[in-house]
């Protein structure tokens, strides 16, 4: 086999195993984010891991959803904005180009949500890549209400309340929102973060719901469906009488 006909088909195959693993790149991605989402503060190369890993989940989350050529030109429209919102960490303020720039990412992130969503569960016979897609909707949701709290926080100032005793800061920033927003839908809780104003207790509630029905109902639909599709083993079958 020549070297060049040898190249090719590494490149096929290598081309191959990203095709059939994208969900599950795009979930490793999201876990590295929520590790790395404290040290965006400063420098260092923490820092620009961390930015190295929002400009992979902007793009694996395209990626993603390149099933048909609409949806590929929407997601890469939208991701535009989102690249500057979550590769470049902006401080939240209430001006009208971050309000914008804001409301485009997390647009972004509910078309994601929405299409891997799906295309997930479409499927009769799961897989582990399927397995991998709905966890990257669980992680995906979390990450969309974290900036939704962000764009209630930017409207409502005070919308939030920080404990002194349990914060170093007085005025939440974009980790802030992130955690609460796992609390919330994990019903972990989030100790020393409250929501004061009706608009925020109201989206609190609406994730809330949605977390539990989505562990409770869907995850676990989709576990039983890809259990049922393992081929039996000769010793789980009964010999005939």
């Amino acid at each position: 086999m020549t070297r060049p006909s040898l190249r090719i088909r590494l490149r096929s195959r290598h081309a191959e195993i990203v095709a059939t693993r994208r969900f599950f790149l795009l979930f490793l991605f999201l876990l590295g984010s929520l590790a790395f989402y404290p040290y965006t503060e400063g420098g260092g190369a923490r820092y620009y891991v961390f930015r190295f890993l929002g400009f992979g989940i902007v793009l694996l989350s395209v990626y993603a959803v390149s099933f048909r050529r609409t949806l590929l030109l929407i997601a890469a429209l939208l991701a535009v904005p989102a690249l500057l919102q979550k590769v470049l960490v902006h401080e939240f303020d209430a001006s009208a180009i971050s309000l914008i720039r804001a409301g485009l990412s997390l647009a972004f992130d509910v078309f994601i949500v929405v299409v891997i969503f799906r295309r997930v569960f479409s499927h009769d016979k799961p897989n582990a890549e399927t397995v991998f897609g709905a966890l990257c909707v669980y992680l995906l949701v979390g990450f969309s209400f974290g900036s939704a709290f962000g764009l209630v926080a930017r409207l409502q100032p005070h919308a939030f309340y920080l404990d002194p005793a349990t914060n170093l800061h007085a005025i939440p920033d974009r980790f802030d929102f992130i955690y609460y927003s796992f609390g919330t839908m994990t019903a972990l809780g989030t100790p020393g973060i409250t929501p004061v104003s009706g608009e925020a207790r109201s989206l609190s509630v609406i994730e809330a719901i949605l977390g539990i029905l989505y562990l409770a109902i869907l995850i676990s639909r989709l576990m039983a469906a890809y259990r049922d599709n393992t081929p039996l083993s000769s010793s789980s079958i009964s010999p005939a009488e």
